[in-house]
């Protein structure tokens, strides 16, 4: 069951990337079927090699396992973007939020 998630959610990530798993491979360090092997089933990362895949998508182990993140990485670069702004421009902006969530909750209104 587990092994299933880390698979897919690899795969998802690295899709959003828009990344081959040629290219990730190698991006790590590994061969060129690193990635493939464990997208196939073969094997799963080690603990180091899974924080390091982590690393890669700039996201945390955390943030990896929450199946209710879709796009863990696109949160995490709004979040530090957030970080530069005074506390004016992060209130318009969790309004804004807000004002989404509302209208994703209710739709049509």
């Amino acid at each position: 069951m587990y092994d299933d998630f880390v698979r897919e959610k690899i795969t998802q990530l690295r899709l959003q990337k828009q990344v081959s798993e040629y290219k990730m491979s190698y991006d790590l360090g590994h061969s060129r079927g690193y990635i493939y092997n464990i997208s196939s089933g073969k094997c799963l990362p080690p603990m180091r090699e899974f924080f390091s895949i982590c690393d890669y998508f700039h996201i945390t182990p955390s943030d990896f396992f929450n199946e209710h993140r879709a796009y863990p990485e696109l949160v995490e670069k709004a979040a530090e973007g957030m970080k530069a702004l005074n506390d004016t421009d992060i209130l318009l902006i969790l309004h804004i939020i807000e004002r989404l969530k509302s209208l994703y909750d209710h739709p049509g209104s």
